[in-house]
């Protein structure tokens, strides 16, 4: 009788109890794998060590807090610590993780859980250690690119040779977008060893409701009411959102720009906003959990997405799940998302009069809802869970590891 897949999944990006939010999508993608009933798994998710949890700290006191091992929807997940060591992490984060999370690997094929494979997330750091841990325990490895690993971090010399070296030593690396696996077929490695897995969407989750309703809920409303969604870092572009709306103002007095979420540009936003005079018609609120969101995106007559980076922005799928459209900026995965005009506008010129331009175009030919909804309904789950099952069974099987119970 054949067993189902034992995946060790091995990634920094994943969410724990202190920090719920953070690595979701990675979380999600397992979910929806043990789906098939294919695979059983464990996840090993390091944290940086931190020695306080006062409050004050914000992110690395959430670090701290993180505990040791939890179960997290059914699924065991484990948080050994790792040094993150100031001004050279960047080039020993991957030694270093390697390193705290061998004895955690070692301690569950011991007490019976004997993975077939490693499954990483993220090329660098993540990926580059778990190199080194399958190369110590002799498993085979796939690794997932998601982004920023791979459009910025081999900028840096020594990240980049790592990578490289790692990709050589995976027998999967997979790409939740196109143009990232061309950036691994640049570097050399062989095309069967290449994989487009694209990120899915959870139609249950996203699915429309009607606006009226979704507005009263969340408390906010505007003519028209425009969402932002992702961390307040400079690449997420809510800057350029906010230098939109003068422009968009003169056209559309009543109109509204919610930011949904947290991070560390939060008063420079505020501040760029009161200085443009549209602080009135801006409203930061804040991070939302991943399970409310579908009253944001209904309530939204568009979405802006205006980052510099991206590799598959899970935030276009939920908006589009939810029927509304979108307007992004055009870089890497993006156009593979928003591949229709039906559904959204593309921005050629990141900037915010690009943007406004956009977003004026798109709202004086608005959107069909019902048919963004049904684009979006061909981006679900089920594929990529399969294609995934299927590499790893052919793995599994390439490696002659105990496939019978």
């Amino acid at each position: 009788m054949t067993r189902p897949v034992r995946t060790l999944l091995f990634s920094t990006l994943y969410p724990s109890a202190a920090r719920p939010l953070h690595g979701i999508f990675v979380e999600t993608r397992l979910r929806e794998l043990l789906k098939t009933g294919v695979v059983e798994t464990r996840v090993v998710a390091p944290v940086p060590w931190f020695p306080s949890t006062d409050p004050r700290l914000g992110e690395y006191a959430r670090m701290a807090l993180t505990p040791a091992s939890e179960q997290r929807h059914g699924i065991e997940v484990l948080h050994p610590r790792y040094l993150l060591l100031p001004k050279v992490g960047m080039t020993t984060a991957p030694l270093l993780l390697a390193a705290a999370a061998l004895p955690t690997l070692r301690r569950l094929i011991a007490e019976g859980f004997d993975f077939d494979l490693i499954d990483a997330h993220y090329y660098y750091p993540d990926g580059v250690a778990a190199a080194i841990l399958a190369r110590r325990l002799g498993k085979p490895l796939t690794i997932t690119a998601r982004g920023t690993d791979l459009n910025l971090i081999p900028q840096h010399t020594l990240p980049r040779w790592m990578m490289r070296w790692a990709a050589g030593q995976a027998q999967a690396s997979i790409g939740v977008c196109a143009a990232l696996t061309d950036v691994l077929r640049g570097w050399g490695v062989p095309e069967d060893r290449l994989h487009v897995m694209r990120n899915g969407v959870d139609l249950q989750r996203f699915k429309p409701q009607p606006m009226a309703a979704a507005r009263a809920q969340i408390g906010l409303g505007g003519a028209p009411l425009l969402l932002s969604v992702g961390h307040l870092i400079e690449r997420k572009g809510h800057d350029l959102a906010i230098g939109a709306m003068p422009a968009l103002l003169k056209d559309h007095p009543g109109a509204r720009l919610v930011i949904v979420g947290a991070g560390p540009e939060r008063g420079r936003l505020e501040a760029l906003a009161a200085s443009l005079g549209v602080a009135a018609r801006v409203s930061l609120v804040g991070a939302v959990p991943n399970e409310a969101m579908a009253a944001w995106y209904s309530a939204a007559d568009a979405l802006i997405l205006a980052s510099s980076r991206e590799g598959w922005a899970n935030v276009l799928l939920e908006s589009m799940a939810c029927g509304t459209p979108v307007v992004a900026t055009r870089i890497w995965g993006t156009p593979e998302v928003v591949a229709d005009p039906a559904v959204g506008l593309l921005v050629e010129s990141r900037d915010s009069p690009a943007l406004a331009a956009a977003l004026l175009q798109l709202l004086a030919a608005p959107r069909d809802r019902a048919q963004v909804r049904r684009y979006a309904e061909g981006f679900g789950w089920g594929q990529t869970s399969l294609k995934q099952a299927s590499l790893f069974n052919r793995l599994r099987s390439a490696t002659g590891s105990g496939a019978h119970a």
